[in-house]
């Protein structure tokens, strides 16, 4: 039995397509998704703005505050909760070129507008955090944008933000390209010191992901360290890249077992998942497999955690201690190792 509790979004159970092909997949309504969630164990619900509230944009603030307060009786009837609400703003044509970074300020407000209804959406879902993925927030062309402007824009939408409700916090979700070429804030380090700019820091850190880490050639251990020692890290995703090409979203632990074993030995020896932190797992099942297993890519990524948590109390400090101790840095490879293929 793990000791984390978990998280899911309806984006992960997905159809397969790519920007080289068709769906490969029947489409299910978010509904049979969050009901599948429930029964697999899940304990919350990560949304977007437009999962909980189709075609939120359409809609008036009294609108999309009745839906979510419907959405909030279907998920107490599962007895599941809502981890955050994430404004989808990168599939909106008027964010082509950013949405917190828009170069006309009619769309950085239309922006806002979207950013204020998803911290609503939280709040009425029992959510106290948003999440923000910012994912068009760079450039493609590197000179059509004064970099120092559009960072100061950024702290000040998030700065609205926080004005908006003064007991939300936000949590950024860093990467460093795709869809965009270069991010302003593409790394835990910038999202940390982005939140740190903001009028109130203390309600400002960060989601890691670790392809996200991966992308950006850094460890995505170290990246959670980093975020749990200035005591920001609200939240993770947990899945699998292989190196530096799109995003991939494998199941945790199918490209790196070494890195998976110490994602989650760091998360279990600082107590991460006491404060009410959750695991989300940000996979989606390859575009090959067939509809009789669209759910079995988080089963898998469930399990993984599992058995690293195993392989983690299994693992003796005082072995690497005295290994270290001598110098010994071949024979704790090694103890590491063994441990990990089972010897």
């Amino acid at each position: 039995m793990s000791r984390f509790k978990y998280t899911v979004g309806p984006w992960n159970v997905a159809e397969g397509v790519d920007v080289y092909g068709p769906p490969t997949r029947r489409v299910l309504t978010m509904h049979e998704k969050v009901e599948r969630f429930a029964a697999m164990g899940f304990s919350a619900i990560q949304f977007h703005d437009d999962d909980a509230v189709p075609d939120i944009a359409s809609k008036s603030v009294a609108q999309i505050e009745d839906e979510a307060h419907a959405l909030r009786e279907f998920l107490d009837g599962l007895g599941v909760g809502c981890e955050f609400v994430a404004p989808r703003l990168w599939f909106d044509p008027a964010f082509k070129d950013g949405a917190y970074t828009a170069p006309k300020r009619q769309n950085w407000e239309k922006a806002m507008w979207r950013s204020e209804r998803s911290i609503d959406i939280a709040r009425i879902l029992g959510a106290d955090f948003i999440v923000l993925w910012l994912a068009r927030e760079g450039t493609l062309c590197m000179e059509s944008k004064n970099p120092v402007t559009m960072i100061e824009q950024l702290r000040e939408s998030l700065d609205r933000m926080l004005a908006h409700d003064d007991s939300i916090r936000i949590a950024v979700e860093p990467k460093p390209n795709e869809p965009i070429d270069r991010s302003y804030a593409g790394t835990v380090g910038h999202a940390l010191a982005l939140g740190d700019l903001t009028q109130d820091p203390s309600r400002c850190g960060v989601l890691v992901e670790s392809a996200h880490s991966v992308l950006a050639g850094l460890d995505p251990t170290h990246d959670m360290a980093f975020a749990l020692a200035a005591g920001k890290l609200f939240s993770v995703h947990l899945n699998d890249q292989n190196g530096m090409k799109f995003d991939q979203d494998k199941i945790f632990g199918s490209e790196s077992l070494r890195s998976t074993f110490n994602q989650v030995k760091l998360l279990v020896d600082n107590g991460y998942g006491q404060r009410g932190e959750f695991i989300g797992l940000d996979v989606k099942a390859m575009r090959s497999s067939g509809d009789e297993f669209g759910f079995k890519h988080l089963e898998n990524s469930l399990r993984v955690v599992q058995l690293m948590e195993d392989k983690v109390d299994r693992f003796d400090q005082s072995v690497v201690d005295a290994f270290v101790a001598e110098e010994d840095y071949e024979g704790l490879e090694m103890y590491v190792l063994e441990l990990l293929l089972g010897s």
